[in-house]
């Protein structure tokens, strides 16, 4: 199965409808820059549909895109750094953890997107252990493998792997679509 249509439908700031529907939803989470419009844009093979920047923090509410007319794709703001206002980065945070861990919302999966070249950060384990805490379904997104050298690949992957221990690791490159088909199966499935 493939994904055949994307629409994006809203960008909210709070409590909202959408999230109290029968459509599953799917959670994409990752650190401000670490590319996550960029992978939902490769997946659903359109250029534009979720907004892209080098500048971090540009994500400020959390975007809902309706994929092939059956689930929800949920595009949160990216925590850690952002090139933003303290008060604005402090919002932001709120938002992304009353949506995650205090909402009655409930999610099919959380795809957690970190950077390969980087590895996990103090703040993606944070983000990890909350999500674990909460028992949620969490696959691991290690974007930007283009990134890393050939030589070091395996060493990093093995590293990224034994960080995310029990979850699902897959190596990704929204630039080169590396990864795309599998990432596509999980949210189909």
């Amino acid at each position: 199965m493939n994904i055949r249509s994307a629409t994006f439908v809203k960008g909210v700031i709070g409590t909202d409808d959408i999230f109290d529907g029968v459509r599953p939803q799917i959670v994409f989470i990752g650190r401000s820059n670490v590319g996550k419009s960029s992978v939902i844009n490769s997946l659903v093979n359109q250029k534009n549909l979720a907004r892209t920047s080098s500048f971090p923090g540009r994500t400020q509410e959390i975007n809902v895109f309706l994929i092939n007319k059956a689930f929800y794709l949920i595009d949160l703001p990216g925590y850690g750094f952002a090139k933003v206002p303290e008060k604005v980065r402090e919002k932001i945070q709120k938002m992304i953890n009353w949506f995650l861990f205090n909402s009655e919302y409930n999610f099919k999966k959380v795809i957690l997107i970190i950077d390969a070249k980087i590895g996990p950060t103090e703040d993606d384990m944070e983000m990890l252990y909350g999500l674990e805490k909460e028992v949620k379904d969490i696959v691991i997104v290690a974007n930007k493998i283009d990134k890393v050298k050939v030589t070091e690949y395996d060493k990093q992957m093995e590293k990224i792997k034994n960080a995310f221990n029990i979850h699902k690791v897959i190596p990704y490159s929204a630039e080169k679509k590396i990864g795309v088909g599998e990432l596509t199966e999980e949210l189909l499935n």
